[in-house]
């Protein structure tokens, strides 16, 4: 199809480019890829408002013999495209047209302006401060720069200080929000939707608003009892650390959630690290993918001037009868200037090329490891190791997805079925079975104690209803940013209601926390969908994997139903085909909830 040829001739840039411009280490290489997405950004707005384009491609759809001759996948990926021109509003008017172009390229430069003001530190005058906490911050001359929230920090009033100052309004940030907001919800109106929620929900999982706020509602209704008692339980320890403010505020969440786990469980990483060298986690995720789906990966040599760091690796992702599939990238350790976030880029695409040829893809995951010491190899933390798993599976279903047009390779599918791979491979990296088949100390070779495994597991559930009904408030605040929200009163008057009803803490006055929600950007009007796909992954554990991590033939299911149709298929009938029912919003409600109080009965089950 030569749309598609079309699609991956500007994807290979523009993907390559959304890549160099958060990962290179040369400054010079980050602006010239921040400028060729913004150039491939403001064609590709164009190609979707272009009418002949669009006529062309609704001959094809309107003509009944051509359609019905189509295989599925073909037809769905005529209907994606023309469901792009559709949301760009190629139904509009030659003027109306060109004003959507025009929001679209002004949406880009807002959300440009938004990320940058979010991570940008705030001041305060030194003299303001204790002096016994100033030595917790950066201090320039008179001032003392806040750039986080030292949410780990022992000394609660350096909590609540980082919270209070770091957390203050910027007018010109505020500004910047309410315009993206505002001009989101125009593009959507103008080319046809309520709400730009509506727009962006059209072909996920969810597929409305409605139904999103309907899961987020019910899920907080069933969490409410179990986030009370986490509070309670972290107003006790708050009474016992600090007896004189014991009355429990958003700045203590995440260190006393941290101390509960730590007084109950000794999970002290450094007691774990030795037993997690990257060279061991690799070769668990080679026993794995090994088992469950006949694929192994090699190291290969790159060529010189193919990596941009010298300590990237390149992975050749071989599978036992297919042969060579794709390759990985592994950019897995810090350096200046490189972004603390572990993601995964599609760089180039999976396709049946016009020659017969299948076009491999190729990825790239990124990491903020640690250098090894010398003499020691590099030692990942367990919530390291997890995340090298979750990338991991980005990574498969990039591999996997052996589509027929690059428009939906791998990951290119609704935001809400796309974290489904990844946080599935959690769920074997947290299993007994699993880890027992790699991790060793890298001295002694012992193997890691069953009890600390079962430890750590357990552990994750100290708070764990509070941790997800701060997701289910950050869920909500999106949809209603993007919905119907009403204009008359501010985001901040929204998230002091929406704080109150959806996660039940205090909204501290004068703190605008939706300032620094980066999310807001690449997730608008989606950031439900980690909650929706750990729902989806842990019905796929529980009923495909549980019982047995190896089972290649549920491997073989998972990939034949999951992971091979990229975004070719519509996401519920992909989960509808491995679950072999059509789950309900309760099903979704009921997986996420069953998690907080699993019997992890498995990890204590002999390996052999």
């Amino acid at each position: 199809m030569v749309f598609d040829q079309l699609s991956d001739a500007l994807c290979r840039v523009a993907d390559l480019a959304d890549f160099v411009k958060i990962a290179h280490p040369d400054l010079a290489f980050r602006d010239a890829a921040e400028e060729a997405c913004r150039s491939i950004g403001t064609m590709v707005e164009k190609l979707n408002t272009d009418v002949d384009l669009c006529q062309s491609l609704r001959k094809l759809l309107i003509d009944k013999d051509v359609m019905d001759s189509l295989d599925p996948e073909t037809r769905r990926v005529a209907e994606l495209f023309m469901f792009d021109f559709e949301i760009s509003g190629i139904h509009l008017d030659e003027e109306q047209r060109r004003n959507a172009v025009n929001l679209n390229v002004k949406i880009l430069d807002l959300c440009n302006e938004f990320l940058l003001g979010s991570h940008l530190p705030n001041k305060i005058e030194k003299h303001v401060l204790p002096e016994h906490i100033c030595h917790n911050f950066v201090v320039e001359g008179k001032f003392a720069q806040i750039s986080g929230l030292n949410a780990d920090s022992p000394d609660d009033l350096v909590r609540e200080v980082a919270y209070k100052v770091f957390l203050y309004p910027n007018v010109q940030q505020l500004q910047c929000l309410d315009e993206l907001l505002a001009s989101r919800n125009f593009l959507a109106r103008l080319v046809g939707y309520d709400t730009f929620a509506h727009r962006a929900l059209q072909g996920t999982m969810a597929q409305t608003p409605e139904t999103v706020m309907q899961f987020l509602t019910k899920l907080s209704d069933k969490l409410f009892s179990r986030t009370q008692k986490d509070f309670e339980m972290m107003e006790g320890m708050k009474m016992k650390l600090y007896p004189f403010k014991s009355k429990l505020m958003p700045w203590d969440h995440p260190y006393l959630s941290g101390v509960l786990r730590a007084e109950r469980y000794n999970i002290e990483p450094a007691l774990y690290c030795p037993f997690f060298s990257l060279g061991a986690c690799m070769e668990g995720l080679n026993i794995l993918f090994s088992k469950l789906l006949g694929i192994s990966l090699y190291a290969e040599q790159p060529e010189k001037g193919e990596v941009w760091c010298e300590d990237v690796r390149k992975l050749a992702v071989v599978h036992e009868q297919e042969g060579l599939l794709g390759y990985i990238y592994c950019d897995f350790f810090q350096r200046p200037d490189k972004p603390h976030q572990d993601c995964h880029f599609t760089i180039r695409g999976g396709r049946l090329q016009e020659n017969g040829e299948y076009q491999l893809p190729v990825v790239v995951i990124m990491l903020s490891l640690p250098h090894s010491d010398s003499g020691s190899p590099t030692l990942l933390t367990p919530g390291m190791m997890e995340n090298l798993f979750h990338e991991m599976g980005h990574a498969m279903h990039s591999m996997l997805g052996r589509t027929r047009y690059q428009h939906v390779t791998g990951t290119r599918c609704s935001t809400d079925f796309a974290e489904v791979p990844s946080i599935l491979m959690e769920y074997f990296a947290n299993d007994y079975r699993v880890v027992n088949q790699f991790a060793r100390h890298y001295k002694t070779g012992q193997p890691l104690p069953k009890n600390m495994v079962s430890r750590l597991c357990e552990s994750k559930k100290v708070c764990a209803a509070a941790d997800m009904q701060l997701q289910v408030f950050y869920a909500v605040l999106d949809q209603i940013y993007h919905g119907k929200h009403p204009l008359e009163k501010s985001t901040t008057e929204i998230l002091k209601e929406t704080q109150e009803k959806f996660y039940g803490l205090p909204y501290v006055p004068d703190t605008a926390w939706q300032l620094r929600f980066s999310h807001l950007v690449g997730y608008g009007a989606k950031y439900y969908s980690y909650l929706m796909s750990r729902a989806v992954s842990s019905m796929v554990w529980k009923q495909c994997f549980e019982q047995d991590p190896f089972n290649r033939a549920m491997g073989e299911r998972y990939r034949k139903e999951m992971l091979a149709h990229g975004g070719g298929k519509e996401p519920m009938l992909m989960v509808q085909g491995m679950l072999q029912k059509q789950p309900s919003m309760e099903d979704f409600v009921d997986a996420l909830v069953s998690d907080l109080d699993q019997d992890f009965v498995t990890f204590f089950m002999d390996s052999e």
